[in-house]
């Protein structure tokens, strides 16, 4: 089954990517991609199985097509993949993602990595990469405002020392359970449950995971109308927790596949723009 990079790419996981011509490029932490449809390279080697390619896609597929729904729109959207990011830079992307949209998450974005991250060439074209955590844990918040950052300026920061101070230790949550790591993540400031979701879908394999944003629910409510305990209004902790259980419970271990099936089918009924 092959990968269709339009489809994944502009799905709300990943924002540091351009595409020209045929080809997108994209930052990865400390790495620079070149994808197209029939080639991929890198600065620094796929070391971490960027576009999951060992993933059993007829499995996993087989698996969450519980129903018409979810059918229809593996159907339509049949290259769509989940793709495994650079921790760190997944971690303080959907911290700044926070009631935000992806033109102005992916603007900030940028910002912070011309401002703090290294300078590289890869293909004749100049890139900042992502900056480290040391780097940002000491930026002002005068620098991280610049960025257009608003109010998240001190989650980022506060983020980013978490890293630095080993209270966060992704290799560490990426070999632990979901639940553990997912407590992890949301003992830091400014991480709630879908961004903490998010986190652990995008970058630290757990599969399960399932980010509940209002795209999701509002998906919930047009395809399975009645089937879940949604009643439209705010989502508390506990109604969040209890929620994503009875999701994970109906379309299984692979759950987080699902949920990027029905955010990509929902965002594009409603022509929502993308990268």
């Amino acid at each position: 089954m092959e990968i269709n990079l339009d489809q994944t790419i502009n799905s709300g996981q990943v924002f540091l990517w351009k595409k020209t011509g045929d080809t997108w490029y994209g930052v990865d932490g400390q790495n620079v991609f070149a994808a197209s449809q029939t080639k991929a390279e890198s600065l620094e080697g796929d070391r971490i199985d960027f576009f999951r390619k060992n993933d059993n896609l007829e499995k996993i597929l087989k698996d969450i097509s519980k129903d018409l729904t979810i059918k229809s729109a593996v159907k339509k959207f049949s290259g769509l993949r989940l793709l495994r990011q650079d921790p760190f830079q997944c971690y303080i992307s959907f911290i700044v993602s926070s009631n935000s949209s992806i033109q102005n998450i992916r603007s900030s974005l940028y910002r912070i990595c011309e401002k703090f991250g290294k300078k590289t060439t890869f293909r004749g074209t100049k890139f900042h990469l992502f900056p480290e955590p040391k780097r940002l844990a000491r930026a002002s918040n005068e620098e991280l405002s610049s960025c257009g950052l608003g109010y998240r300026v001190p989650f980022v920061k506060k983020a980013a020392t978490s890293v630095t101070e080993n209270e966060i230790d992704f290799d560490f949550l990426k070999k632990s359970d979901y639940q553990t790591a997912k407590d992890a993540l949301l003992g830091v400031f400014g991480i709630g449950n879908k961004v903490a979701d998010c986190i652990l879908l995008f970058s630290l394999d757990k599969l399960e995971s399932f980010p509940l944003d209002r795209w999701i629910l509002r998906s919930l409510q047009n395809y399975y109308p009645g089937r879940f305990s949604f009643d439209g209004k705010t989502l508390t902790d506990k109604k969040y927790q209890a929620l994503h259980s009875e999701l994970v419970q109906y379309f299984g271990k692979y759950a987080g596949y699902s949920q990027q099936f029905l955010f990509k089918m929902i965002r594009d009924e409603n022509q929502k723009k993308w990268l």
